[in-house]
């Protein structure tokens, strides 16, 4: 019988690319330094989560010393227990004790066989991580699905309008966001046949998904509003008469920035509901802050009547650069704690190129990711550039 033909002994080089196509796919190209940074910034952010449920000054008044370390710990793991739901608890529970306290079961006189409980405890904790892991994957998928729909409701890309360069971005701190922006030539036209351009950048108080239906319903009245032949001042007042309707009781207000400007003549005419002061820097270099208006749109009245919102009109020249921005881009903070602020912004405006806006966008955006580094985003970010050309 002749012998077995000898198998070729194995590449040692075709497991290390596996390993390394493994490793590139769990890291998603990450360096270590990346990831330790993200590991951080997460934990960071899951600390202030399960840190608002506890009560701290009662802790602070029962307890000193190495006593407070135990009883902080003990009101955390409380706090993160009660998240889950009564059966994971007890599961939740379970696993701890048999992993602290290994319990077996011994059969025979001598011993002689024993079968230890710390490896179910293994088991059960493997077993709440998948489904708290799907839980997770499907709430992700649908907040994806939620992220496509409201997409569809901002522009994807600036409107052409003759004598004007748009650029906007937005970053949502979660999956969706509750800020909003859009530029569009209303369905009207002047005497002279020439169709307004409307521009609004406004902030749903909150984040995530209750932001962002409040805003998905803030942007459908905008846009029916806008349709009609409505003025400004009166589409204003309509969008507050709405808001106030839907602010459950003024929780959940909304700041907007709102302009119309005439393509022809470059008057832009505006209010401004409690935003941030949008940054008008001249030609000349010198800068003004937008602040006409009144207060957040959904405030609730303290008598009968509506609130009266101040309009205001500036003569925008080839060469002008108008940023609007939300409070996210300037409370931005870093790993201090330290926020960005208007005193980065406006030098960045100041020294920013009059010919692009989409440069000017960039620059700003980038230095706010310089700044933040590595800490979690903790607020919705959207920053909207018009250039006037000549």
């Amino acid at each position: 019988m002749p012998p077995a033909p000898k198998r070729p002994p194995k590449d040692p080089r075709g497991f290390v690319r596996a390993i390394r196509t493994f490793w590139a796919r769990v890291t998603e190209g990450l360096e270590m330094q990346q990831l330790w940074g993200q590991f951080l910034s997460e934990a960071k952010s899951s600390y202030h989560f399960y840190s608002k449920d506890v009560d701290w000054d009662e802790i602070g008044r029962k307890s000193r010393g190495p006593g407070r370390i135990w009883m902080s710990a003990w009101a955390l793991f409380q706090a993160m227990l009660m998240k889950l739901s009564p059966a994971r608890r007890v599961l939740l529970l379970l696993a701890i004790f048999l992993l602290v306290v290994q319990p077996d079961i011994h059969w025979g006189t001598k011993a002689e066989f024993a079968f230890r409980f710390g490896g179910i405890g293994v088991v059960i904790l493997f077993v709440l991580l998948a489904v708290e892991l799907a839980d997770r994957v499907t709430m992700k998928r649908d907040l994806e699905i939620a992220r496509e729909i409201q997409q569809w409701l901002v522009p994807d890309r600036p409107p052409d309008v003759p004598g004007f360069d748009i650029a906007f971005a937005t970053r949502p701190q979660n999956t969706v966001a509750g800020d909003y922006y859009d530029a569009f030539l209303r369905p009207i036209s002047d005497a002279a046949g020439a169709p307004p351009l409307f521009i609004a950048v406004a902030d749903v108080a909150g984040k995530s998904v209750p932001a962002a239906l409040l805003m998905a319903t803030f942007q459908a009245s905008l846009r029916a509003l806008t349709a009609t032949p409505a003025t400004l001042d009166e589409i204003v007042t309509g969008l507050d008469r709405y808001c106030r309707t839907n602010s459950l009781e003024g929780r959940r207000f909304t700041t907007a920035f709102l302009a119309q400007i005439d393509p022809q003549t470059r008057q832009m005419r505006y209010t401004n509901a409690g935003h941030n002061y949008p940054i008008l820097r001249r030609v000349s270099g010198e800068i003004e802050r937008l602040s006409t208006g009144g207060p957040p749109f959904g405030v609730p009245l303290f008598s009968d009547g509506e609130v009266t919102y101040g309009l205001s009109s500036v003569q925008l020249e080839p060469g002008d650069l108008l940023v609007i921005f939300t409070d996210g881009v300037v409370e931005a903070v870093d790993s201090r704690g330290e926020e960005f602020g208007e005193s980065r912004l406006i030098p960045l405006i100041q020294s920013a190129r009059p010919e692009s806006a989409a440069d000017t966008l960039a620059g700003v955006m980038a230095q706010v990711n310089t700044f933040v580094g590595q800490v979690r985003q903790h607020d919705d970010i959207t920053c909207f550039v018009l250039c006037v050309k000549g």
